[in-house]
């Protein structure tokens, strides 16, 4: 858009710029972040959610069978106390 001004003309090329500027700023802080981010969580010792769910499904079966045996156990008891 041409105006008669171009004091005017310039300063919206200048913000135009600006905004272009900024835009590519952001753009290469997500980029820097995004690898710290990476760097962080490689260094931690994590596991993934498959693994989790894997050890978290092995526990409660172990619960189970654990109750299951305290049950039988009480019962034994009861049986030889008679």
């Amino acid at each position: 858009m041409q105006t008669t001004n171009k004091f005017m003309d310039d300063m919206a090329k200048l913000a135009t710029g600006a905004v272009g500027a900024a835009h590519s700023v952001k753009g290469e802080l997500e980029e820097v972040y995004r690898a710290w981010l990476d760097r962080q969580l490689a260094g931690m010792d994590l596991v993934s959610r498959d693994e989790f769910e894997t050890v978290r499904e092995m526990a409660e079966k172990a619960r189970n069978e654990n109750d299951d045996l305290r049950a039988e156990l009480e019962l034994i008891k009861k049986k030889m106390s008679k």
